[in-house]
């Protein structure tokens, strides 16, 4: 099949691939108190098993990102993809301790190739269409989050073993990247320079937004309910209502964001959307009423929804770093925000208290709106 870079193809094949990301790793999650009990390990142990997904990530996020420049996302994307659908049932049946780390060193390997992959494929994608695109795709993953977390707990619910449920997921995962291969840009932007280049310029400052940003959507999953528990705004089997909040509206925000960013452009999108996630925390830890302190997830989500999407597309634009290169950056590094961040919130909370904590994370997010011109500016001028 011969597929042009701007074709309603290449833009099913890009959003299968952010569907079967975001698909892959949240039917990972309802699985988790399973591992656990086969293998009988206490929760310490299994901690340091949920890091090998960090590990793994990490250090194939490095690698792809001067592959894709050199070769192309197209082979990454579907051995990637590939290799998540098959990993995932594996699983379900680890033995030990060691093969279910080794297993999710490769499942957090699998991902992160293919997290870096879609991304540059989607840079390439987007930059020849007449219209922005990014923030689309990157709502395909958190549509497919919802739809992976949701099909393996019903299936768990009705009695449906771990593995039979890990099958027909990863089935739908292979059908899906089948669908995409062929339509898959052949190249995007092959690179003849060095496989490995130092962050510099306007990219330092790129992966630098990109993980303030990804701290605070960890912080929303990892401790987001104890802290409106804590703060009395609900009560303990309600903690999760403000987590639920945030990615509604996070999809919703992303779901919209390309036709906001047609019309406002990257620097008032970036400048807008950190404002807006900083009147959210202010909402959120100061709000005396429980509903509106509630809205402030409303308002975290919304604002930071086009933030990394438009941080990509930035990334694509600059001439400091070849793109692919620079996509990876940012990418590990916002990964890295992460993974280390519910670590260090918590050693700050434990010394200065969870919702000052969490002031300072909307300090940290000021970030963004304080240097949008200068993002973009940087970026237009190469």
């Amino acid at each position: 099949m011969t597929t042009s870079v701007d074709s309603p193809a290449t833009r099913l094949a890009t959003r299968l691939s952010f569907l079967v990301a975001g698909f892959g790793i949240s039917c990972w999650a309802p699985l988790v108190p399973f591992a656990k009990e086969r293998l009988q390990i206490d929760s310490a142990m299994l901690g340091v098993l949920l890091l090998c997904i960090g590990i793994g990530s990490i250090l194939a996020m490095l690698a792809t990102g001067p592959i894709s420049a050199r070769y192309g996302g197209k082979p990454v994307i579907v051995t990637s993809g590939i290799a998540l659908a098959l990993i995932l049932p594996l699983l379900t049946i680890a033995a030990t301790p060691v093969t279910l780390g080794g297993a999710l060193l490769l499942f957090g390997a699998a991902l992160g190739s293919l997290d870096v992959a879609m991304n540059v494929h989607a840079v390439e994608v987007e930059r020849a269409a007449p219209v922005p695109l990014m923030s689309g795709f990157h709502a395909l993953f958190s549509i497919g989050g919802f739809a992976g977390a949701a099909l393996m707990t019903i299936f768990l619910s009705f009695k449906v073993s771990a593995l039979g449920g890990s099958l027909v997921c990863a089935a739908i995962m292979l059908v899906a990247m089948l669908v995409a291969w062929p339509r898959l840009l052949p190249a995007v932007r092959v690179e003849e320079g060095p496989l490995f280049v130092r962050p510099h310029g306007v990219v330092v400052l790129l992966a630098v937004l990109a993980m303030a940003t990804f701290l605070a959507e960890g912080a929303m999953l990892d401790w987001s309910a104890l802290l409106i528990t804590q703060m009395g705004l609900v009560g303990a089997t309600q903690g999760g209502l403000g987590y639920i909040l945030f990615a509604i509206a996070m999809t919703t925000g992303r779901l919209l964001g390309d036709g906001l960013t047609a019309r406002l452009g990257d620097y008032r999108t970036l400048l807008g959307g950190g404002l807006l996630a900083v009147a959210g925390f202010v909402v959120l830890l100061s709000a005396p009423i429980a509903p509106v302190a509630l809205a402030g997830f409303l308002l975290i989500g919304l604002g930071a929804s086009n933030i990394v999407p438009v941080l990509f597309r930035i990334a694509g634009a600059q001439t400091h770093m070849p793109p692919a290169l620079a996509i990876g950056a940012i990418t590990t590094l916002g990964y890295a925000g992460i993974l280390a961040g519910p670590a260090g919130i918590g050693v700050v909370a434990e010394a200065v208290g969870l919702r000052t904590a969490f002031w300072m994370l909307a300090v940290l997010l000021l970030l963004v709106p304080f240097t949008a011109r200068r993002t973009t500016a940087a970026a237009q001028a190469g």
